[in-house]
């Protein structure tokens, strides 16, 4: 029987969506619903301080008006805690993660940062604090999963076949931080296995996190979806869009563009279409495959063509 696919959309409400992604959250829609599957929205909003509720909105807002509807929203992060929580319980039964005292600055002197994202790798030091050690400790610990020497393979979508050794090209890794917050690696595995998605589209810029995840789900004994990482949207400097600099702002295209220009600019340049024009995300999904996507990043900003 052919698996009913399950895609998801989970935006950080911590600015206005800019163009890049929506691109990711177009493909993704587009592979579910040219198979007939469903869609998730979901708000990831662990950072109170940054992400609000208006936020959030205004992204609904925007998706509405580009077209890309979805079937059911999911409980943001910020109401998720217990199922956290719970997951990190369960790690902590069996063994897999132990109480960290180490600071960013002391782990930048003993490692250099790990070269896809910039973290430095963990030296493991906290492992073997013994009972009495820790109990000396007056600060409130983060908590690191123990990172096996283990190599993770996968197949991505995109970007063909990829594998990281978790011990020496990642090193432990935080799920829960001193603060009390938990990060993206446990509550995006948490939230996408309990609610069943099987298929996650989203920046090649997050490849490199996968195998973290992939092992998450195998301790957790969750059901891991396929992935597909896309290019990155850039600039004509081949810099990435960001909400930072407020790029490819939704807000301001809507003010200059109708829908149907946007999904069809995006869908010339990425290999959708053999030409620009304005064309809707519906009609665009009775003719989608994978296999058209560019590989490379794309240039969306300012350049002559666009002037």
């Amino acid at each position: 029987m052919k698996e009913y696919p399950i895609g998801r959309f989970a935006p950080t409400p911590s600015g206005r969506m800019h163009l890049g992604n929506a691109f990711a959250y177009l493909l993704a829609w587009l592979s579910v619903r040219s198979r007939d599957g469903e869609m998730i929205l979901r708000m990831e909003d662990l950072d109170t301080l940054r992400c609000t509720t208006q936020l959030a909105e205004g992204i609904r807002e925007d998706l509405r008006w580009l077209g890309l509807l979805w079937d059911r929203e999911t409980p943001p992060q910020r109401e998720r805690t217990d199922a956290y929580e719970a997951a990190l319980q369960r790690l902590k039964e069996r063994g897999h993660v132990f109480p960290c005292w180490c600071t960013r600055g002391s782990l930048n002197l003993v490692n250099a940062p790990h070269a896809s994202d910039g973290h430095p790798i963990h030296p493991a030091s906290c492992r073997n604090r013994s009972e009495a050690e820790r109990k000396l400790q007056k600060e409130p610990p983060a908590w690191r999963l123990e990172a096996p020497d283990l190599e993770i393979r996968f197949t991505d979508g995109l970007c063909g076949a990829y594998s990281e050794n978790l011990m020496t090209e990642c090193g432990d890794f935080v799920l829960r931080r001193a603060d009390g917050v938990f990060v993206y690696q446990l509550a995006v595995v948490v939230d996408d296995g309990e609610a069943g998605v099987n298929e996650v589209v989203r920046g090649c810029d997050l490849l490199s996190s996968t195998p973290r995840q992939l092992y998450l789900y195998r301790l957790l004994g969750l059901t891991p979806p396929s992935y597909y990482h896309v290019p990155m949207l850039t600039d004509a400097e081949g810099r990435k869009l960001s909400k930072r600099d407020a790029d490819m702002d939704l807000g301001q295209l809507r003010k200059t563009m109708r829908p149907e220009q946007v999904i069809g600019r995006l869908a010339f340049r990425c290999g959708l279409l053999a030409r620009e024009e304005a064309v809707s995300a519906r009609e665009l999904a009775a003719d989608f495959s994978w296999q058209k996507l560019r590989r490379e990043d794309i240039i969306i900003g300012e350049t002559k063509e666009d002037a």
